[in-house]
C-alpha cells in the first residue's frame, strides 16, 4: 500500500488564518517590507507559558523574512475571510499586491500585520527545528485579542469552506 498523507489529510478540517511577518527595507515607508501567507498549520503548543507553533516549507521567502523579523502576528481567519485566503495563497508577488489593498493594522508588539477576524496573535521567535520539509517555529505569545465570535473559516477536502456554528 502506497502512502498518500496529503489525501488522508484532506479528510481532516483545520482552521485556517493569516500569518504576517516583516523585512527590513530601507527606502520603503516605515522602513519595512511586509508579507502575509495562508496558513493552516497554527498549532497551540502550551498555556504556560503560551507557545504556538507554525510549519513552514523550507525555502520560502517567507519563513526567511520571519526568522529574519524573529515576529509574526497571527488572524484566525472568519468564514467571509474566504476570498483573504485565497488572495494571500498566491505568489509572493501576488501577496505583496493584495496586501496594498487588504484592510489591516500593525500590531503593537510585533509590528506584523493583523487582519479582521474573530481572533489574532502576536508572536516572537522561540525556536525552530527542521521537520522533514519543514521548519516548526515556536513563538512565545506576546499579545491576544478576540472580536465577538464568528462561523470559522476552515479547510477540508482541499478547499476552503464556511462552517457554521450551532
Amino acid at each position: 500500500m502506497e502512502l498518500d498523507l496529503r489525501t488522508a489529510m484532506r479528510h481532516f478540517a483545520t482552521g485556517v488564518g493569516v500569518v504576517s511577518t516583516w523585512a527590513p527595507e530601507p527606502g520603503v515607508r516605515g522602513g519595512r517590507r511586509h508579507d502575509a501567507i495562508t496558513v493552516n498549520s497554527l498549532i497551540p503548543v502550551s498555556y504556560d507559558p503560551p507557545l504556538v507553533a507554525l510549519s513552514l516549507r523550507h525555502g520560502s521567502a517567507f519563513l526567511a523574512d520571519l526568522l529574519e523579523a524573529r515576529r509574526w502576528g497571527v488572524s484566525i481567519l472568519a468564514a467571509d475571510g474566504a476570498d483573504t485566503a485565497r488572495l494571500l495563497a498566491r505568489s509572493r508577488e501576488s501577496r505583496t499586491e493584495a496586501l496594498r489593498t487588504l484592510s489591516a493594522v500593525p500590531g503593537r508588539h510585533t509590528g506584523a500585520l493583523l487582519f479582521d477576524g474573530p481572533g489574532w496573535l502576536e508572536c516572537a521567535l522561540t525556536d525552530s527545528f527542521t521537520v522533514g520539509d519543514h521548519l516548526m517555529v515556536i513563538g512565545t505569545v506576546l499579545a491576544t485579542g478576540v472580536r465577538p465570535p464568528q462561523d470559522p473559516l476552515v479547510f477540508l477536502h482541499g478547499s476552503l469552506t464556511p462552517a457554521t456554528t450551532p
